[in-house]
């Protein structure tokens, strides 16, 4: 199994490298919008980018992740609403389980079902302990999972449960507060799993100022998923990735 983008997520974490990952949902870009993006994710230095919606309705999974691969030298990581949006031309994915809800068939029963097409489709596969935090409204991944997200000022119970994923075996904690959140995840939160657990710590939901990114990774997220906000003001690609870079050189 290959472990090549596994391996780059945990060195950069060990250099106190910071990343960010620009989020793309298939449903809500067209050919010319994924273009714009490639070309404003090139110029920026984003480090990866992340695939995926809880739905996909539309089916252009593949057709998206390709132009993303022909058109720059970028990794681009699955971040499905369900195991089974798969694509092969994709460098990975995150094979998310919704550590932080009670309903099984996100924890495990899907991926028992998908299990078989997964391991054959050839992509580098990234256990992944996902977690939704309260952001201040309702999420399609609420809704879809039937699962209650952590209250967002339950610092202790965020951090057992990234313990517990991390004990469990995941290769990596995604804390995510939902796209289109009214609030993003505090830095108390962040701050709280990242001393408690040694994977690498991925953050989204609610980001939308260069200052929040930064903060973020000043608290101890590895990577920064900004999508919701992109989508609404392409621009702040380049003072995104500026923000989250500089907490490296700075550390």
């Amino acid at each position: 199994m290959k472990h090549q983008l596994y391996q780059q997520f945990t060195d950069r974490k060990k250099q106190g490298r910071k990343s960010f990952a620009v989020l793309i949902d298939p449903d809500k870009v067209d050919t010319a919008k994924t273009e714009q993006l490639i070309a404003l994710g090139t110029d920026a230095g984003v480090d990866y980018f992340f695939v995926g919606g809880s739905l996909v309705i539309a089916n252009n999974l593949d057709t998206c992740i390709q132009q993303i691969k022909t058109g720059s030298d970028i990794p681009v990581i699955l971040f499905p609403g369900s195991p089974s949006q798969l694509s092969k031309y994709a460098d990975a994915l995150l094979y998310l389980s919704l550590i932080s809800g009670r309903n099984a068939e996100l924890l495990i029963g899907q991926h028992v079902i998908s299990a078989p097409v997964v391991r054959q489709s050839g992509l580098e596969i990234m256990p992944t302990g996902y977690m939704v935090i309260d952001g201040g409204a309702p999420t399609t991944v609420s809704y879809i999972s039937n699962a209650s997200p952590i209250p967002a000022d339950k610092n202790e119970i965020a951090m057992c449960t990234a313990m517990a994923g991390e004990m469990l075996g995941m290769k990596l904690i995604y804390m995510d507060a939902g796209s289109g959140a009214r609030r993003a995840i505090t830095e108390t939160m962040i701050e709280k799993v990242a001393q408690h657990i040694e994977v690498p710590l991925i953050v989204g939901g609610g980001i939308v100022a260069p200052e929040k990114a930064y903060n973020n990774c000043k608290a101890g997220a590895d990577v920064i998923v900004v999508g919701n906000a992109i989508e609404k003001d392409i621009s702040l690609i380049k003072e995104m990735s500026d923000a989250i870079h500089s907490v490296s050189m700075v550390m």
